[in-house]
This record gives C-alpha cells, sequence and structure tokens, in this order.
C-alpha cells in the first residue's frame, strides 16, 4: 500500500467531512419534512373531527329551517286573508275530484282486468271439459261394442257347443 502525503490526508479528510455534513444535513431535512407531514396530519385529523362535529349541529338545525319554512309556506294561503283561503281550499277540492275520479279509473281498469282472466279460465276449464267428456264417450261406444261383439261372438260359440254335445248324446244313445 502506497503511502500518503499530508496534503493528500487532508484533502481525504475535508472530502469525508464535506459527505459527513451533507448527509447531516439530509437527515435533519428529512427529519423536519417528517415532523411537517405529522403535524399536517394531525391537523387534518382535528379539522375531519371538527367537520364531523359541524356536520352533526348543522343538519338538524338545517332541518329545522327547512320545516319552519315548509310550515309558513303552507299556513300563508289560510294566513292572508278569506279569498286567498278559499281559493286554496278550492284547489285542494279539485285536486282531490282529480285523484278520486283516477283511483276510480284504475278500480275500473283492476275489475275488467279480472273479469276477463275468470271468464277466460272458465272457457278454458269448459273447453277441456268437453274434450274429456267427448273422449270418454268414445272410449265406452268402444268398448261397448267390443263387449256387444264379445257377447254375440260367445252366445254363437256356445250354441255350437250346445249342438255339438246334443249330437254326442244322441250318438250314444
Amino acid at each position: 500500500m502506497a503511502t500518503q502525503t499530508e496534503q493528500q490526508r487532508k484533502a481525504t479528510a475535508q472530502k469525508a467531512a464535506a459527505t459527513r455534513r451533507r448527509n447531516a444535513a439530509k437527515r435533519s431535512q428529512s427529519a423536519r419534512k417528517a415532523a411537517a407531514t405529522r403535524a399536517q396530519a394531525e391537523l387534518s385529523t382535528a379539522a375531519a373531527v371538527q367537520a364531523q362535529a359541524e356536520r352533526a349541529v348543522l343538519i338538524p338545525v338545517g332541518a329545522a329551517l327547512v320545516a319552519r319554512d315548509t310550515l309558513v309556506e303552507v299556513a300563508k294561503p289560510y294566513v292572508e286573508g278569506r279569498e286567498s283561503a278559499e281559493k286554496e281550499l278550492g284547489k285542494l277540492q279539485k285536486r282531490v275530484s282529480v285523484n278520486l275520479r283516477k283511483f276510480e279509473r284504475r278500480g275500473n281498469t283492476a275489475r275488467n282486468r279480472a273479469l276477463r282472466e275468470v271468464k277466460r279460465t272458465r272457457t278454458r276449464f269448459e273447453r277441456e271439459l268437453r274434450q274429456r267428456r267427448g273422449k270418454a264417450v268414445r272410449t265406452v261406444k268402444g268398448v261397448r261394442k267390443d263387449a256387444e261383439r264379445q257377447v254375440k261372438v260367445t252366445g254363437r260359440e256356445a250354441q255350437r257347443q250346445a249342438e255339438v254335445l246334443a249330437q254326442r248324446v244322441g250318438a250314444l244313445a
């Protein structure tokens, strides 16, 4: 390893000292910035809490004022005088009669729809009943014809057997 001169050692030491100062300055600046961020966050949290507390107070106050304004507006025509009150009552009566007619029409429509549905269901049921009855009648006729045919065939067979039996008895005697 080569030995350094006095000047080289001083230069190296000065460089190292400058680097340490720069690093210390950076750390200090970083610490200041972190402290400022923490302080801002605490302020933001405090501001948020304050804003929520204000909302908790302002909302009911605003709702009460809106309710008061609405009440004043509703009562205004009745307080202003007889003519104004009569006019307002006329408007209300007209609105009530319009609504009643609307309800009547809607009820009438619902009734008619229900009656149509009942009639459709009844017609469908009657048609199905007629179809089943026709099918049953056809089945009964077919079974009756088969039974009559079978009775005829059985009767003829019994007659033939009786004749054969009579011949055999006659032959034995």
